[in-house]
């Protein structure tokens, strides 16, 4: 029954948090353009959020792995995110912006790896690919209530009302966490290890981890990916200002709500895809999403971007509820029985990170030069250039969820 009662406390979190990692989300975009910011300078800041969330995600990781104060970590990385949004409310000038995007930026490095290390403490290795699919569920249907009460609130008392919102959801966020009780999470296993595994004795070394090239090539495809995909919504919502199509906030809101309850399916698709066929097939499904999708934005950008909403969000959607699963899951197959879990997806989410910081300078500059249709067409190209690298790379994603083999083992390379 304790244990029921844990796993019933983390879908909560996955629910309350999923507005709170994310910070603004696309709705910074907004914010700052009605603060008659460019799109280059909107931008800007957003890479500097991204980078300093890029800088500390391995740090973060190894912290996760090592520490039985996970529960603390999503308490006060909880906190730390809404400070810094506040701080953007109340003095939206570039400085201020900047240093509370880094900031969001490095408080978001830990909560991921902190979930993701409780939710594998939870089930272990046999039942991470189900629970997976599940905390998506939960964390889209997040997305899906708190994109629809911020575009309420935001139409009835305009975008500050979204920041309320955002700490709302982190008190609750905040309770979920300490409803998980502690007894219940094996932390050798959520890092990796096969429970009661010996902690740091057992752990392999660092260079065992970044000499594996599976996930390297992991990394590399998903960085591309996220140089494509991360500023397309942002850019979305800016185009909409910019041709002065609607109420802003409902207009974003929407873009989130089509994309999030699409996610919801594909997040629960992705775990049964991975049990049966492997995460090489989740994650090739992915890619081929968002090329289809920044074409559909080009067009939307040209004649009805309202209209052209639906597909293009249906399309993130697919992408991003499949990859929601897949990252995690691909990580734990290549890396279990390593003790070092949470540090190698603090990797491969730092890739993620460059390409998703990387994402909005490129995307961005595109739409202030060459306008916003050429913007998505070059963001929805490098999602080509993504699928061949993992192809060429030998598509990893098959591996069975065993024991790493002998030959990559602690022992070989030192600690």
């Amino acid at each position: 029954m304790a244990v029921a009662s844990s796993h019933v406390a983390l879908a909560s979190l996955n629910l309350f948090l999923s507005d709170v990692r994310d910070g603004l989300g696309p709705f910074l975009g907004v914010f700052l353009q009605q603060k008659q910011w460019t799109p280059g300078e909107i931008g800007i800041v957003m890479t500097i959020g991204g980078l300093a969330g890029m800088v500390a995600t391995i740090p973060m990781g190894a912290l996760v792995d090592s520490s039985r104060a996970k529960r603390a970590i999503v308490v006060i990385g909880s906190a730390v995110v809404i400070a810094a949004s506040m701080a953007i409310l109340l003095a939206p000038s570039f400085g201020v912006v900047a240093v509370a995007q880094m900031v969001n930026g490095i408080a978001a490095a830990a909560l991921a790896p902190a979930v993701a290390g409780i939710t594998l403490g939870l089930v272990g290795a046999g039942g991470f690919d189900r629970q997976l699919g599940r905390n998506e569920a939960f964390n889209h249907a997040g997305n899906i209530l708190a994109a629809v009460l911020a575009g309420v609130f935001g139409w009835w008392l305009g975008l500050p009302a979204v920041f309320a919102l955002m700490a709302a959801m982190a008190v609750g966020s905040v309770l979920s966490v300490l409803a998980i009780r502690p007894g219940d999470i094996d932390h050798d296993a959520a890092r990796g290890l096969a429970p009661t595994g010996g902690g740091d004795e057992q752990a392999e070394g660092w260079r065992s981890l970044l000499s594996d090239r599976r996930l390297l090539v992991v990394a590399l495809t998903l960085a591309l990916f996220h140089l494509g995909n991360a500023a397309m919504l942002p850019l979305l919502g800016q185009a909409m200002v910019a041709n002065g199509e609607g109420d802003p906030s409902a207009l974003t809101a929407l873009t989130v709500v089509v994309a999030q309850a699409t996610m919801i399916p594909m997040a629960l698709l992705a775990a049964r895809l991975a049990g049966t066929q492997g995460y090489r097939t989740v994650l090739i499904l992915a890619l081929l999403a968002l090329p289809l999708r920044g074409a559909i934005a080009a067009a939307s950008a040209h004649w009805d971007i309202p209209f052209g909403l639906y597909p293009v969000q249906i399309l993130d959607g697919v992408g991003a509820g499949l990859l929601g699963v897949a990252t995690p899951g691909i990580v734990a197959r290549i890396l279990k029985g390593t003790g070092r879990f949470n540090v190698g997806l603090g990797v491969v989410m730092t890739a993620q990170g460059i390409g998703a910081s990387l994402s909005t300078t490129l995307g961005g500059g595109v739409a202030q030069y060459a306008g916003y249709p050429a913007a998505f067409l070059v963001l929805g190209g490098v999602a080509v250039v993504a699928a061949c690298a993992y192809l060429l790379g030998g598509a990893p994603g098959n591996e069975t969820p065993g024991a790493r083999p002998v030959e990559t083992l602690r022992g070989k390379y030192a600690a």
